[in-house]
């Protein structure tokens, strides 16, 4: 009734149902006769107990994406703290070992006699092996979440695509997306999904969701909402950035937010809403909202989609930009889960506390009861063996001014750990104190396993700064120092002394703006340069925003880097679980703080008006590059290395200033979504980028294919296999022409 030997499986062989035998380690085989588990058992109590949330079937994807490098006895210990989903721990060890014994059988790992022992089980090690068998037409994955999974990697296992044959690839089909209405959209940032040969993603200015055959780009089915007078409100327009996909015992539901603030349930095979799940499929998620008093209007929506984990769909919440809010008051941005089935609300976290509650003390003269924002407008992610979700929370009302809100402005601007089930916080990390520069947190933090065997949360700020954290605790993985920054002179603004700074990672992209950041293509370029920079303000990091015609030295603004728009943005990050290398995109663009008083246009004193960002007649004021992508080490903290993210622009390159010029590439200001897969990383040049889909070197960043597309990729690329075939997949657009889907695949 024992086994023969344990052996290491590679994510490969899982997804090729590659038969794996166990057994008894040498060390362990007294016990083995004593203490074993049976499939059988397990079979028939995963039944009765945990079938009203899991298929047997979904294991192979669950290992795959959630288990390489985690132990048989993390395994055990994680079903019986999570499982049954109301009970956990009501099972004993046995019981528990032989659930855990069906789980991977499930997986397609054999248990020879249908028996396992429990030191087995313990001594069970999924990692990737050295070497991986070539895929079989049978290989299939998936691409369940916008950043691939719920730890929001960015990466797939995949090297069908490798050096030897990514110029070869070619476009296996596209949609057009311009039948999607009510108009045409010509810019689409969608991210799709891919489950079960579909493919699914939003289209069109009202977002509509479609499913389209993973294969061949053929339309399976469309959903329409029809918001009217709601739509003509919502703040947050257009296809927005995709969809989330929830297994319910085996039946597929697609999630979408709609523009006007709705959270909507689909049948996956049919596009038809699920009746079951709120009101005929729809929650109306204006409904329970903290309003702004004084607040006639409800400024509240979104463009990405919900976080689905377990059986909970968490939502997010955004405004409109907030660098000149009409006031100082606003609905608040608060974060709610439900239950993934039924609709009902679970909980809320409420970014601004009421009073009473921590951190409501950070928002002085009690400014917490009107001040508004501070949603999560972007991506998250989650952990599930530790429960938690990760909200990267933005900045409060408004983007450039605040002494309408003094104190540090807790949960603003903040990475925050919440049990996912109930709602309560279990830590924070605030990333900018006080925030008056719109440098909100943007992308979803990653949940990473380090090559040391470690794991860490990792989040990366339009700011240029990379923080690591311990998933547990939160406390930085590497040190952080409060460093002193610049007052404000703005009247009545209070900018808080301190902000946090990141000992390592070295930030990704240049901070701040002083006179040797000014443009020097030329000598000529650079004179001019300094002539226009002399009615502005330099800048550190966190100088704050300055007056328009300051009446103390008429200065119009103060010139700052990054923008509030990055560096990175929500386009996050990539990482690599084998190397422990992280890729981020960034850019670098300069932009103008300045402040106006306008009674008419808001009630608040000062908000940002005044000064456009100055060129030297077209030409940045900062010198290149002005796109990049960094590959960061997450043990060591050390970047390893750094390339343009494309060629220079040809208006730069054409420009009269530099006819004669040979210029190196200098990158474009664009921002690049990417996918990264065993063998290559792929990035696109972001909108208003050349028609192209970069595939790297992973180690040096040196170019090993440039793939020509119908216009400059504006969504995040996925990729996934589907009936043997990788394929990449991604919008495309180029502000004239109808957005398209496109995937590319090698010729059959």
């Amino acid at each position: 009734m024992g086994c023969n030997r344990i052996m290491k499986i590679t994510p490969r062989q899982i997804l090729a149902t590659t038969l794996i035998s166990l057994s008894l380690a040498s060390g362990f085989a007294a016990e083995a006769s004593a203490q074993t588990a049976s499939v059988a058992r397990g079979s028939d109590l995963f039944s009765a107990e945990c079938s009203r949330c899991h298929v047997p079937s979904q294991w192979v994807g669950v290992l795959n994406n959630s288990w390489v490098n985690k132990s048989g006895e993390e395994l055990f210990t994680q079903i019986r703290a999570t499982m049954p989903a109301e009970t956990p721990g009501s099972l004993s060890d046995d019981e528990y070992y032989d659930v855990t014994a069906f789980i991977l059988a499930s997986a397609n790992i054999t248990i020879e006699g249908g028996m396992i022992s429990h030191a087995a089980i313990n001594a069970l090690s999924i990692q990737p092996g050295e070497s991986a068998p070539a895929a079989s037409a049978a290989d299939s994955t998936t691409w369940t979440h916008l950043n691939g999974d719920e730890r929001a990697n960015r990466y797939a296992p995949l090297d069908q695509i490798d050096a030897s044959n990514a110029a070869d690839l070619e476009i296996a089909w596209s949609v057009d997306t311009g039948i999607f209405g009510p108009r045409p959209e010509t810019y689409s940032v969608t991210t799709p999904l891919m489950v079960d040969g579909k493919l699914f993603a939003t289209a069109g200015a009202t977002r509509n969701v479609i499913a389209l055959d993973a294969a061949t780009g053929q339309l399976l089915w469309m959903w329409r909402p029809d918001e009217g007078k709601r739509f003509d409100d919502a703040p947050r327009k257009g296809s927005g950035k995709g969809l989330s996909y929830f297994d319910n015992a085996g039946e597929g539901v697609i999630f979408t937010m709609t523009p006007g603030y709705t959270l909507v349930a689909l049948h996956a095979a049919t596009g038809k809403p699920v009746e079951s799940f709120g009101k005929n499929g729809v929650v109306d998620l204006q409904e329970g909202l903290r309003l702004g008093p004084g607040r006639d209007d409800l400024d509240i929506g979104i463009s990405f989609p919900p976080l689905v984990v377990d059986d909970v769909v968490i939502a997010g919440a955004a405004h409109l930009v907030g660098m000149r809010p009409v006031a100082a008051s606003n609905v608040k941005g608060d974060i709610r889960g439900f239950d993934a089935r039924t609709g009902k609300l679970l909980w809320t976290f409420k970014s601004i506390p009421a009073k009473g509650e921590p951190g409501y003390e950070t928002w002085l003269n009690g400014s917490a009861e009107y001040t508004g924002n501070a949603g999560v407008w972007t991506s998250m992610s989650a952990d599930k063996t530790r429960g938690v979700v990760y909200l990267p929370v933005e900045s409060a009302t408004g983007d450039r001014y605040g002494a309408d809100r003094l104190g540090s402005n807790l949960y603003a601007s903040s990475t925050v750990a919440v049990d996912y089930r109930t709602g309560e916080k279990k830590w924070h990390f605030q990333s900018t104190h006080h925030d008056i520069w719109d440098w909100d947190t943007p992308a979803a933090p990653l949940v990473v396993d380090l090559p040391n065997g470690k794991e860490a949360v990792v989040q990366t700020l339009k700011q240029s700064h990379l923080f690591m954290f311990d998933p547990d605790t939160g406390k930085p993985i590497f040190a952080v120092e409060e460093r002193p920054v610049p007052a404000s002179d703005t009247p009545d603004e209070v900018a808080f002394p301190t902000q946090p700074f990141p000992v390592l990672p070295a930030p990704y992209d240049r901070q701040g703006f002083q006179e040797d950041d000014l443009n020097d293509m030329t000598p000529a370029i650079l004179e001019k340069a300094k002539e226009i920079a002399s009615k502005y303000r330099f800048s550190e990091l966190y100088t704050p925003p300055s007056l328009y015609q300051h009446p103390a030295d008429g200065t119009l603004g103060t010139l700052h880097l990054p923008s509030s728009t990055g560096g990175s943005n929500w386009e996050g990050a990539a990482y690599d679980p084998e190397t422990g290398l992280l890729y981020v995109p960034s850019r670098t663009v300069t932009s103008v703080l300045s402040l106006v008083n306008e009674p008419e246009a808001s009630s608040i004193k000062y908000i940002q008006g005044g000064a456009r960002t100055p060129t030297i007649d077209g030409l940045p004021m900062v010198k290149p590059p002005y796109g990049r992508i960094t590959a960061i080490d997450l043990v060591s903290g050390e970047h390893v290395w750094q390339r343009v993210n494309g060629d220079t622009p040809d208006e730069i390159k054409n420009h009269p200033l530099l006819k004669g010029v040979n210029l190196p590439p200098t990158g474009k200001p664009t921002r690049s979504g990417m996918v990264l897969t065993k063998s290559l990383l792929f990035f696109g040049e972001g909108p208003g980028g050349s028609p192209l889909l970069h595939a790297v070197d992973k180690a040096t960043g040196a170019t090993v294919a440039e793939i020509e597309l119908p216009a400059s990729v504006t969504g995040m690329p996925i990729t996934y296999m589907h009936e043997g075939r990788q394929f990449i997949v991604m919008a495309v657009s180029d502000f004239r022409n109808p957005a398209k889907l496109v995937a590319l695949a090698l010729p059959e």
